[in-house]
């Protein structure tokens, strides 16, 4: 799913999304405070430097009187080193929270995204998803460490600093507001611009990862294919498109700044005009002068930070919203409230009881009243013409996806009463496309079940003929890299059925994991299957007869229903679509890899 093309949220939803950060705000807003006091405290210190400055001026330089001097002198030391000290003290209190916020906002993102149906994943890229779990976050810990507290500090010292002015002169501070409200006026006006541009700038962000991500994933492809400048050029133009989406944002910004530096010096240079008029006339000493334009001087980094300071919040808000998009995305597949639990020993009885199931987003069934019983121990190889449903229907037993309309028992339990964990401990399933991790043989393998032990890995390795493992540089300990790569496809394929059948589980599903297998290693793994499918009760989507031959009985799916079930040699002297579909199943496929 591209995010490019969807709407632009309006200010209200970015802003409500920020906050909903409340929640991880809460634990840490005693620091946060501390902060944010800190950081005023030090600007405090800052606007009191201008007022001894005028009492010196004024005073001891006015009087030709060093007697206070002294101690006017070291005030303003101690100043400056107390705004230093509360400055440092601000990042101190600050750096902590706000990267144990950005942890654990990362850390609810990524457990949320393991509990989503597969559905949701087939929707979105994957690139969308990392860069929401990098980049947005990153900028969300920008904002609170940063944007969120000089937001309201400097706000306050820009209403403190007015208040100084107008004490020390109301002219004064009445020619630096006449130049800050214009300024709040733009700020405001320019924000809503670059909240659009931000948030298309971010989604463009995460079509860029994707498209390197499948770059890197499928780069044999691409070799083999010379389809590489192809991607390439596609790169080029998604780049080209965030540059410009970029430079339109810098363009913003540098509008935005523009009035932001000349309308203070503008100020400046009124306060100036009208000081030395005032000096001449003597209204107005030299000391009330320089200390008016040493705060105006001082506000200029306030002043000039609420444009950029706003711009950062708006980033953050759309950042929280591409966050929240995520967050928010219903776990259709749950834990029931009150979860039944199997027998001890599991005997593996699978029913399918008039199952239907439908796509979320149409009303068109995949499968129509699907009705299968697979006894204790038995192999039933699930056979049907491609687009029929065999995926489908054994992403039912482990739910991996939910039944629309009757019912999928295991042991006579439905398994949507039954907690995910004990029904995947009794499940056990492999793909078609095998999944490796970038870690070691071990790992992936014993990835299938909890507390695996070194004997049940060498002995899932046995069972998936996987003994090429110990041929390896480090032998099970080899880390195998990014999705298996470095392995033939074969190679990743026994790794998987390894996986499948570490835990020893009583029911396995097979989506016909032997395609990638050559004639003489598929061989080999039906041997060493026929002793584990002996003691579980296996659903295999079969592809080749030589597959359908270790099954004790076939299914043939078909318009989204069982339409036979029998043995292999039954379905052949009896049934002539069966005939049809095996025929069509190439036995010896002549691009296959050990």
């Amino acid at each position: 799913m591209s995010k490019t093309q969807s709407h632009q949220p309006a200010r209200s939803t970015n802003i409500a999304a920020l906050r909903r950060l409340g929640a991880y705000l809460r634990p840490v807003r005693g620091r946060m405070i501390g902060s944010g006091t800190a950081v005023f405290g030090s600007m405090i210190c800052g606007l009191t430097i201008p007022l001894l400055i005028q009492r010196i001026l004024d005073g001891p330089v006015a009087h030709r009187d060093t007697t206070q001097l002294t101690w006017l002198i070291i005030t303003i030391a101690a100043l400056g080193t107390g705004e230093a000290v509360l400055f440092y003290t601000r990042r101190r209190l600050i750096a902590g929270p706000s990267t144990s916020i950005e942890a654990q906002l990362r850390d609810d993102l990524y457990h949320h995204l393991q509990r989503l149906p597969i559905a949701f994943h087939d929707r979105w890229q994957s690139g969308q998803l990392l860069s929401r779990a990098v980049s947005d976050l990153s900028t969300l810990r920008r904002f609170i460490a940063f944007a969120f507290i000089f937001l309201i500090v400097n706000t306050l010292t820009l209403v403190v600093g007015l208040v100084v002015l107008f004490v020390l002169s109301p002219v004064l501070g009445i020619i630096s507001l006449a130049c800050a409200a214009p300024l709040i006026l733009i700020s405001t006006l320019y924000e809503s611009k670059y909240a659009v541009l931000a948030r298309r700038a971010q989604d463009q962000n995460g079509d860029l990862a994707t498209i390197v991500e499948e770059s890197v994933l499928g780069v044999r492809v691409l070799k083999a294919f010379g389809r590489g400048r192809h991607l390439a050029d596609r790169f080029t133009r998604e780049a080209k498109a965030l540059r410009a989406t970029e430079l339109r944002k810098v363009h913003t910004v540098g509008l935005l700044w523009a009035a932001i530096i000349v309308l203070p010096e503008i100020a400046i240079a009124g306060q100036l005009l009208f000081g030395a008029f005032a000096i001449v006339d003597g209204t107005m000493t030299v000391g009330t002068l320089v200390a008016g334009v040493a705060v105006a001087t001082y506000l200029r980094w306030p002043t000039d930070s609420i444009g950029w300071l706003l711009a950062e919040t708006n980033q953050a808000a759309t950042a929280s919203t591409r966050y929240w998009e995520v967050r928010d995305a219903p776990v259709t597949i749950t834990d029931p409230p009150a979860p039944r639990t199997l027998p001890a020993h599991a005997r593996g009885h699978v029913r399918f009881e008039n199952v239907r199931f439908a796509y979320p987003g149409t009303d068109e069934e995949v499968l129509r009243g699907v009705t299968l019983d697979l006894r204790p121990g038995e192999t039933i190889a699930l056979v049907g013409a491609t687009g029929s449903g065999k995926t489908t229907l054994t992403a039912l037993v482990g739910r991996l996806a939910d039944v629309t309309g009757g019912r999928v028992t295991v042991d006579g339990v439905d398994v949507r009463d039954l907690a995910l964990a004990d029904l995947r401990s009794v499940v056990a399933t492999a793909f078609e496309e095998p999944v490796l991790f970038s870690a070691s043989v071990r790992e992936n393998v014993a990835l299938g079940t909890t507390g695996a032990t070194e004997d049940d890995v060498r002995q899932a390795l046995q069972v998936a003929s996987a003994d090429f493992v110990h041929d390896l540089p480090w032998g099970v300990d080899t880390r195998i890299g990014e999705q298996g790569l470095s392995l033939s496809g074969g190679q990743r394929q026994r790794l998987a059925l390894a996986r499948a059948v570490v835990g020893k589980p009583s029911v396995l599903v097979l989506d016909d994991p032997l395609s990638a297998l050559d004639v003489h290693t598929e061989a080999e793994v039906e041997h060493a299957l026929r002793n584990v499918l002996t003691d579980v009760t296996a659903l295999v989507v079969a592809h080749r007869p030589s597959t359908v031959q270790l099954a004790d009985r076939v299914a043939m799916l078909a318009d989204g229903r069982i339409t036979a079930v029998g043995s292999h040699s039954e379905l052949l002297a009896t049934n002539e679509k069966y005939r049809a579909l095996l025929s069509t199943m190439d036995e010896e496929p002549s691009e296959v890899v050990a």
